[in-house]
């Protein structure tokens, strides 16, 4: 008897203690927002995977990873793991099948994958211009309407680059075409371009710095449309943006807003000590490149960019309106594009609230 009654007290026992924790514990709730809406990461992220060009136009990154400034907001615990990209093709593709979070790219290409996917979004600005129009010491250019039956070559097809070529072109009343009656485009890398310059292959190039002036100072080029008059906007116009994946958004959305933290910080580091950033920028794109650049280029490249946060929707619709016609952007009618949700400046503007 004594046996069973223990038992039975035991039973009870136990069940009321289900009953109470059933009671007194509720389910964690959903973190809200949506993929690049409101809402809060529900954890801190403990790998970020980062993607940049090689390329002196991605100053602020190349800043911001050398001082430790995305270490500093995302903390010691945070691996970073660094992809260098050579175009904003391949990035656009890395963050859209998510094998990169988030990183700096150009709005043309970066755009045209973004129709197709719609799975990342631009967060916030990092650079604003830097690109040159350069003809052939010998080719008889001296302004833009010279082109004609000319060959110009852009770093890759459907870059940013090209998208404010073809905008200088209907400028000038020129079109694009296969034969000599117009303007030939040819797609090479820039340290290609540089070669085909040196030998006469090419007769102009629409290039990011430092690569016009360097063509420039070797004298096998003469820069004939400068940075601050290249379309749109004559330069104001975006060429690194920083932009994020939904997934990182939705899952780790503070870190997204730290990451434009350390961009800002970085930009007003370079303004602040420019000599100091010209050594911290050789270096990034050494590690990156596997070389160096002289130190002048550097410095003559950033003279020609306008670091910046902000980011004009009006001039990445004009951009991607240019890509429609050139056939980069298909499905989609110019007076049906509608970029809204590309951009997601929300944590832009909280970082600037909060300055």
């Amino acid at each position: 008897m004594k046996k069973k009654t223990w038992s039975s007290i035991l039973a009870i026992v136990l069940g009321a203690s289900l009953v109470l924790t059933a009671c007194g514990k509720q389910p964690a709730p959903e973190p809200s927002g949506g993929a690049a809406g409101g809402g809060s990461a529900s954890t801190a992220p403990s790998t970020i995977r980062l993607g940049i060009f090689k390329n002196v136009t991605h100053a602020a990154g190349y800043v911001a990873l050398e001082q430790g400034l995305f270490k500093k907001y995302w903390g010691e615990n945070v691996k970073i793991e660094v992809q260098a990209f050579d175009n904003g093709s391949d990035f656009s593709t890395a963050i859209a099948t998510d094998q990169i979070d988030l990183g700096y790219v150009g709005p043309g290409p970066a755009t045209n994958q973004f129709l197709k996917s719609k799975n990342f979004r631009i967060i916030s600005g990092s650079n604003n211009g830097g690109a040159v129009l350069v003809a052939g010491k010998d080719s008889g250019i001296n302004s833009p309407k010279d082109l004609v039956g000319k060959t110009v070559a852009i770093p890759t097809k459907g870059s940013t680059n090209e998208i404010s070529l073809r905008l200088l072109l209907k400028e000038n009343g020129l079109s694009v075409t296969t034969d000599k009656t117009g303007v030939q485009i040819i797609a090479r890398a820039p340290a290609d371009t540089l070669i085909a310059m040196r030998q006469k292959e090419i007769d102009a190039t629409l290039i990011p710095e430092p690569w016009g002036t360097q063509m420039e100072q070797e004298g096998i080029g003469k820069v004939i449309v400068p940075w601050d008059q290249v379309p749109p906007n004559k330069g104001n116009y975006p060429l690194t943006l920083l932009v994020a994946s939904d997934k990182f958004l939705k899952q780790h959305r503070e870190a997204a807003k730290q990451a434009i933290q350390a961009n800002a910080e970085a930009i007003d580091f370079i303004k602040a000590n420019p000599d100091k950033s010209y050594e911290l920028i050789n270096n990034r794109l050494k590690e990156l490149s596997g070389k160096g650049m002289d130190i002048n280029l550097i410095k003559a490249a950033l003279s020609h960019l306008n670091l910046t946060t902000d980011v004009s929707k009006e001039a990445v619709e004009e951009m991607a309106k240019v890509s429609i016609d050139a056939g980069y952007i298909k499905d989609v009618k110019k007076e049906e594009l509608d970029l809204g949700k590309f951009l997601d400046l929300s944590l832009l503007q909280e970082v600037k609230a909060s300055k």
